[in-house]
């Protein structure tokens, strides 16, 4: 509800096309043994648009419900960007996550735009998606905060 909600509502608007790294994608790590595993979300996953999920090990696409197609891209975060760019047909690009597909398109200055929603969960250790990544010299400054009922939301953006 609230500023929350509209946060996250924001996030599907105008959207052409995701992309996201092999661990959002499914717990499965180092080749694929089979095609059986289709994504956390069911048979109707809710990006509605082409998905691109990062990886090293090839594997077909994958046509669900709903308009989405996963797409799963060997070589590397620039190629996932541009198939991504070319499906989206002028619409904006959402990366998903993780931590370290995150880390690689910031480090390569990709992100035109970050939206952070930071909530007082403790999960233990976790990635660092900062550590190491000086984003005033990678040319990335501070947006805008917004206090919401369950998040502390934070835009980053670039010069």
């Amino acid at each position: 509800m609230g500023i929350d909600n509209d946060f996250a509502a924001q996030s599907f608007e105008n959207v052409g096309a995701w992309i996201m790294g092999r661990n959002m994608f499914g717990p499965i790590r180092g080749p694929w043994q089979d095609d059986s595993w289709k994504g956390w979300w069911g048979h109707n996953p809710p990006y509605h648009t082409p998905v691109f999920v990062l990886t090293h090990h090839p594997r077909a696409d994958l046509t669900m419900e709903g308009g989405t197609t996963f797409h799963f891209v060997t070589d590397g975060p620039e190629a996932a960007l541009a198939r991504a760019r070319d499906a989206a047909k002028g619409k904006d690009i959402r990366i998903g996550g993780g931590v370290s597909v995150l880390r690689q398109y910031l480090a390569l200055k990709l992100i035109d735009e970050m939206h952070l929603a930071v909530s007082p969960v403790l999960f233990g250790e976790g990635e660092h998606l900062f550590g190491g990544l000086d984003l005033p010299r990678l040319d990335y400054v501070h947006g805008k905060t917004a206090p919401g009922n369950g998040a502390l939301h934070v835009a980053i953006r670039k010069t």
